[in-house]
């Protein structure tokens, strides 16, 4: 067990190349200078670039810069990165080529896929690389609407309303082009969704069940498990997004008894690009990118066998230190409810309901929630709001409203999740500034910083 583990951000180094730039190391509690994030002291093309984001960034330099935001994606974990290095600086090959260098990458990514496998407890077999969660999601679904369309399925899916909107659109698609019917079920009050309800709304051409293990706004985890057995008594086959569970809580498939799952590295210190949909063996099929082999012509593809080896190496990691991370994300969550409890007209969202250990949602009652998230950026502090811009608009998150919350309520939503860099000095220091913005924007009174009243801009 790592005692003093370590993340990577780029930083002060030594000059260089800008394409062989070694980014410096951050222990896991350190302050980023995100003013010097891209260092470097070359001329011209790469490097420009790099300095007129460098200024962007001391424009925006703060006292404090502490990132909340994990549930979006997380920093990479120094040990990840160091592997991912040590293979970008002498490894190459095409992992479907025959002669030594593809060869090398074929191991590459055989490695990273039996670390996945065993994070999951499932078989190597079992698992088919693919970019993103989201591409999982559509490969499951596209293929209901393709087997349907050949008369071999029904055309009838029910999923939770709180489901990533890969999972939502994707199934509306199937609805608008392919006659489908969606049925939506929505949470409890709690935020978790009833498996009585999920069952009352399954049809003889039910073709699919889709749950997700945990939600990435409320951080509720959802009766997964309990659904799959009543589903595989009834022949419907259960697909579950674990994106937002593994790393953090267990995610075991034998036990969760689904017949396909989804997770992605980046939501626990590992590379973006990097996903995984785990299909149970015997389960039939299809890719829904042809044009090649890989994958056991499951997804075809070249494999990005660097970011694969930081997923498989950030899959044994995460196996390895679960227990650990669980109770320190969940002293970091507690630490910062119990300062809530000081924030005047802060409700925190699905308290009692089974949790990650990460994540809290919190609404500011009468306060515009994207305009704290900027007061609190400009502070220093990255959060999130489950608003979304849409057609120049902000309209609140599905998910809030699924949970029966109103749009002004929604609109005063926070959501603060943790990562493996955060500390309980970086939470305390959140709070009260967090308690000031909140009053101010209550008052409607001018910003204040450590620097003077902000009248607008950015510094």
């Amino acid at each position: 067990m790592h005692d003093r583990r370590t993340i990577f951000v780029h930083g002060d180094r030594e000059p260089c190349t800008a394409a062989r730039a070694i980014p410096r190391r951050l222990h896991f509690g350190q302050r980023a200078c995100p003013g010097r994030y891209f260092g470097g002291r070359t001329t011209g093309g790469p490097a420009a670039l790099a300095r007129a984001a460098s200024t962007l960034f001391e424009d925006t330099l703060s006292v404090h810069n502490v990132y909340f935001d994990n549930n979006a994606t997380t920093p990479l974990d120094s040990r990840v990165r160091d592997a991912m290095i040590e293979w970008l600086g002498c490894g190459f090959g095409n992992p479907s080529s025959v002669h030594r260098y593809g060869q090398r990458a074929r191991g590459v990514v055989e490695a990273a896929r039996v670390r996945v496998a065993h994070l999951l407890g499932g078989e190597p077999s079992e698992i088919v690389f693919c970019a993103s969660g989201t591409e999982a999601n559509n490969a499951v679904l596209a293929m209901i609407g393709r087997r349907a369309r050949r008369g071999g399925g029904g055309r009838h899916v029910v999923i939770s309303a709180i489901e990533h909107p890969s999972i939502v659109q994707a199934a509306r698609r199937l609805e608008a082009e392919e006659g489908f019917e969606v049925s939506e079920i929505a949470p409890g009050a709690d935020g978790v969704v009833r498996v009585e309800d999920v069952i009352a709304a399954l049809r003889p051409d039910t073709a699919l069940v889709a749950l997700m293990l945990a939600n990435n706004e409320l951080g509720t985890l959802q009766p997964v498990a309990e659904l799959a057995r009543a589903c595989r008594e009834r022949g419907v086959p259960v697909l579950c997004d674990a994106v937002q569970a593994a790393g953090k809580v267990a995610v075991r498939v034998a036990e969760l008894g689904v017949d396909s799952l989804v997770i992605a590295a980046h939501k626990f210190h590992g590379p973006l690009g990097a996903a995984a949909l785990w299909v149970r063996s015997g389960t039939a099929f299809e890719p829904l990118l042809v044009g090649g082999g890989q994958e056991r012509r499951r997804r075809a593809s070249t494999e990005n066998a660097p970011a694969l080896l930081g997923f498989g190496l950030g899959c044994e990691l995460a196996a390895g230190e679960l227990e650990e991370r669980g109770r320190r994300l969940l002293a970091l969550r507690e630490r910062l409810e119990r300062g809530l409890l000081d924030v005047p007209g802060a409700i925190v969202r699905c308290r009692t309901a089974p949790r990650l250990p990460n994540t809290s949602c919190v609404t500011f009652s009468g306060v515009d929630a994207t305009t704290l998230l900027m007061r609190l950026d400009l502070e220093g502090f990255a959060v999130s709001t489950g608003a979304a811009c849409a057609s120049g608009t902000v309209e609140p998150s599905r998910t809030l409203r699924a949970l029966g919350l109103e749009e002004d309520e929604a609109l005063s939503t926070l959501r603060v999740s943790f990562g493996l860099g955060n500390t309980g000095e970086e939470v305390d220091a959140f709070l009260p500034v967090l308690s000031r913005a909140v009053t101010a924007l209550r008052a409607g009174a001018p910003r204040e910083t450590a620097q003077g009243t902000m009248r607008g801009g950015r510094r």
